[in-house]
C-alpha cells in the first residue's frame, strides 16, 4: 500500500446553525494501510468528522485533504456506509441489486450493468463471506448479514479509503468477532476509519484509537482511564476480559455501576 496518508486534518471546526461547536480545533492523520477506529459518546461528533471528510459538509475553520486532494475530488475514491437505518423491508431489492449500485459512477446511473460489474459484485460479496446470499432480497436478512451487503456495496468501486459509521450496529455479540476480523482482513486492501461505541470488542483489531467529543485524542499504546473520563464526562474504569480491553463505569459512593 502506498505512503503517505489518506486523511489530513488541521485545526478543524464545525458548528450547526444556532447550535455549539460540534467541533473544535480537530487535528487527524491517517496513514495509509491504517486501521483507525474513533469511539465518543453520541452527540460528539464522530458523524459529523466522517461527513466532513466525505465533502457533505464544509468546515468553518481549518482543513481537510483527503488522497492527497480535495474532499470533493477524492469522493470518488472514497467507499461510505452510514448508521444502518429503517428501510421497507417490501421493496423488491437482492443483495446483488445492492451489491451493483456501488458500481455506479458519476453520470453512469441508467447504464446497464456489464459481465464486469458482477464479477466485481460477486468478488467483494465473497471477501464479506456471503455470496450465498446473492438471491437474497435485502429485507430478509439479518442487521448483520444487511451491514455486510452495505460494506460490499460501498468496496464494490474498488475505494482506496472506507469510511464506516457504527457498522457493528445491529450485530449480535456472537457475531461481532467474525464482523470484526473480516474488516482486519479488508485492511490489507484498503485503508479504513470508522466510529463506533463499542470500546473494548474493536480494540483488538485496529492499529489506532481516537477519543472524540467535540476534540479529538488520539492513543497510541492505549487509553487510559483519565482521558476515558475527560471524554464521556463519567468515571472510568478498564478492565480486561481474555487479554481484550473492556470498559466499565466507575462506581460513585451510593450509586451503582453500569456499562458505558
Amino acid at each position: 500500500m502506498r505512503s503517505g496518508k489518506a486523511v489530513a486534518v488541521r485545526d478543524l471546526s464545525f458548528s450547526y446553525p444556532g447550535s455549539p461547536l460540534i467541533l473544535d480545533g480537530v487535528d487527524l492523520s491517517v496513514p495509509y494501510g491504517e486501521f483507525l477506529a474513533i469511539i465518543g459518546p453520541n452527540g460528539g461528533g464522530k458523524t459529523t468528522l466522517l461527513r466532513l471528510i466525505l465533502g457533505l459538509l464544509s468546515p468553518d475553520g481549518g482543513s481537510v485533504t483527503v488522497l492527497g486532494t480535495t474532499p470533493a475530488r477524492a469522493a470518488s475514491r472514497v467507499g461510505y456506509v452510514p448508521q444502518l437505518s429503517q428501510f421497507d423491508r417490501t421493496f423488491p431489492l437482492t443483495v446483488m441489486d445492492a451489491v451493483l449500485m456501488g458500481r455506479l459512477g458519476s453520470g453512469k446511473a441508467f447504464r446497464p450493468y456489464s459481465q464486469g460489474d458482477r464479477d466485481a459484485a460477486r468478488e467483494k460479496l465473497g471477501l464479506l463471506r456471503i455470496e450465498d446470499l446473492e438471491g437474497s432480497r435485502m429485507g430478509d436478512l439479518s442487521g448483520g448479514q444487511r451491514q455486510r451487503v452495505l460494506i460490499a456495496r460501498a468496496l464494490a468501486s474498488d475505494p482506496e479509503l472506507l469510511l464506516l459509521d457504527e457498522p457493528s450496529a445491529g450485530i449480535d455479540p456472537e457475531n461481532q468477532e467474525n464482523f470484526y476480523n473480516i474488516l482486519r482482513e479488508l485492511n490489507s486492501r484498503v485503508t479504513i476509519v470508522m466510529t463506533t461505541h463499542d470500546v473494548g470488542a474493536v480494540s483488538a483489531y485496529v492499529s489506532k484509537i481516537g477519543c472524540m467529543n467535540v476534540q479529538l485524542f488520539m492513543h497510541e499504546d492505549g487509553i487510559s482511564e483519565e482521558t476515558m473520563e475527560r471524554v464521556y464526562g463519567c468515571p472510568f474504569e478498564l478492565i480486561t476480559h481474555h487479554g481484550v480491553p473492556h470498559r466499565v463505569l466507575g462506581r460513585k459512593e451510593g450509586e451503582e455501576s453500569g456499562y458505558g
